[in-house]
């Protein structure tokens, strides 16, 4: 005896498209992604600061500051030019980093963060994400 076996009609791929065009359609959403880096955490954290004051003054959305692993080199050298290879000093630099995310950034918060005075050994990636 045979028997007839039922098939399922197919999901149609129409829904999947609509919700394409329906993400594409939305405002897209950006972000002014900015790095810190300093050698003294103290000072990083100031300018931090600072940078966050200027955006709230503005009344923009500020996700952070997040702390990002700290960058350290390190290097041995010999104390002496030829011999006594046993006495040796080791150096290091450190190098913190913090993240900071504005969300949506209106023309004035971004006037105002290029127009910010920042202490030397501060240095400022801006990204537009």
């Amino acid at each position: 005896m045979a028997t007839k076996t039922e098939t399922k009609p197919k999901a149609k791929a129409a829904p999947k498209r609509a919700a394409k065009k329906a993400a594409a359609a939305a405002p897209a959403e950006h972000k002014l992604r900015i790095r810190v880096r300093a050698y003294e955490h103290k000072i990083l954290d100031l300018s931090v600061k600072q940078i966050m004051d200027t955006a709230a003054r503005f009344d923009a959305v500020v996700v952070g500051p997040v702390p990002l692993p700290t960058e350290i080199k390190r290097w041995t050298v010999n104390r002496s030019t030829f011999v006594h290879k046993d006495a040796r000093e080791q150096f290091e630099m450190r190098v913190h980093k913090r993240l900071i995310d504005i969300m949506n950034p209106s023309p004035k918060v971004i006037e105002a963060l290029t127009n910010l005075n920042l202490p030397s050994g501060v240095t400022i990636d801006v990204k537009m994400v």
